[in-house]
């Protein structure tokens, strides 16, 4: 089987034919993070590609993650962008539209392509042409993390799998449960993070789990889908979990689960591992995203790469990225950062995410179809900004049909504004 996969993947760099003048290193930009082991072993993975390599070394530069977008647009601008660019898969369409990447299908096989998980390829496919514009070496996916002694001494029900979620009715009464116990807000939904794209994120898996979403995929309208009668509901749904005293407030940061232990069930991603399993140990536990009406949807999405169209040698860059993208990486850069192995060669493998791993219901979930990308749309960054808006002003006690329909508005003006984001439609 490992014969097989490298076979492949020497099929693939054979086909680009990576000739290119020598003698000039090759610019990687990323965006840093959070996990200082994760920008470690990017860094070994570079070094071992520039021994391998010496005519064409990478240069790793770091950047701040929080102005990250910022200083790719004015590089951009400035036609100064690196030759392999990292960026979060919220942006991708808006920088393929913008002509800052180049197509993949040019430099590798489909079978180069068969290795990833779907939800991969689909973050990473542009519409318009049908063509891939990036590849990541994880995915994400959201689920409910529990304190299993307290739901069991509450007398909770606990999931045992995809298939066998919480309803709707059962999750809020578990909440009440919790809150009559004795904890002070039963439900962390991460609102600490603030008003930015993990309100998109986490809260429209939740909008679209009562059959609605942020915006219509065909038409690429946000009025009549963002504010619909079943976006109205899954929010009002929301607003009542704050008002009745079972969410944790921002302003307790970030570890009412895992060190407080104030909330005995938090809704957020895989990147929690980590604290939650050193903190709470044996009594950590994760199941599936409840189906508040019609249907489970995990959030998914991550950092991944691109090809830069600013490049001199973008075929050496496919090859760099390429093996970047070889399952032993895939894995070892997965296992550092808690996320999904982007292949499913390195998930097989993985002790967090196989079969028996604590959290393979994550991928099960995007194995089974249940994870919902954020909409791969140039626009995306004013959706997401109305989004978070809507939701922050929502927790706040706004109107929730008034703060969805003022979000869907200004989606709505940004993309007139823009034409339509030609070719995704004339306005």
């Amino acid at each position: 089987m490992r014969g097989l996969r490298n076979g492949l993947l020497a099929a693939a760099l054979a086909m680009v034919g990576f000739a290119a003048s020598a003698g000039e290193a090759l610019k990687v930009w990323h965006h840093g993070g959070r996990v200082q082991a994760e920008r470690e072993t990017i860094e070994g993975i570079l070094r071992e590609w520039s021994r391998l390599n010496p005519d064409y070394p990478a240069e790793y530069v770091l950047l701040p993650e929080g102005a990250y977008n910022e200083q790719v647009q004015a590089a951009a601008l400035a036609n100064r962008l690196p030759d392999l660019l990292d960026f979060d898969a919220s942006n991708y369409a808006n920088y393929a539209w913008a002509g800052y990447l180049e197509p993949l299908n040019r430099y590798y096989p489909p079978e180069f392509f068969e290795r990833f998980l779907p939800s991969i390829l689909e973050q990473g496919l542009y519409a318009p042409d049908g063509q891939y514009y990036s590849l990541g070496w994880f995915d994400s996916g959201t689920g409910m993390w529990i304190n299993r002694p307290a739901l069991e001494k509450a007398g909770i029900r606990i999931p045992k799998g995809v298939d066998d979620p919480w309803s709707r009715e059962e999750f809020e009464d578990a909440l009440a449960r919790l809150k009559a116990a004795g904890f002070d807000y039963p439900l962390d939904l991460k609102l600490n993070y603030g008003k930015g794209e993990s309100f998109c994120y986490g809260f429209g898996p939740i909008i679209q789990s009562f059959g609605a979403d942020i915006i219509d995929r065909e038409t690429w309208i946000a009025a009549g889908t963002l504010d619909s009668d079943a976006a109205v509901e899954a929010m009002t749904m929301v607003q009542n979990w704050v008002r009745n005293g079972y969410v944790v407030p921002a302003s307790l940061g970030d570890d009412a689960f895992y060190g407080s232990r104030k909330a005995a069930i938090c809704y957020t991603g895989m990147w929690m591992w980590t604290p939650h399993r050193e903190n709470l140990g044996d009594a950590l536990g994760l199941v599936t995203m409840p189906n508040f009406k019609e249907r489970q949807v995990s959030a998914t999405g991550s950092w991944c790469w691109g090809v830069t169209t600013a490049s001199r040698h973008k075929e050496k860059v496919a090859e760099l990225l390429a093996f970047m993208m070889r399952d032993e990486y895939v894995l070892l850069t997965a296992n550092v950062s808690g996320a999904i192995p982007s292949t499913m060669a390195a998930a097989a493998q993985s002790e967090l995410y196989k079969k028996d791993g604590p959290m393979h219901v994550l991928i099960k979930q995007l194995e089974d179809g249940l994870g919902v990308p954020r909409p791969n749309h140039p626009g995306y960054p004013a959706i997401t900004a109305a989004v978070a808006q809507a939701v922050a002003d929502i927790v706040d006690g706004r109107d929730v049909r008034e703060a969805l329909s003022e979000a869907a508005a200004a989606i709505d003006m940004d993309i007139e504004d823009n034409q339509g984001y030609p070719p995704f439609g004339d306005r």
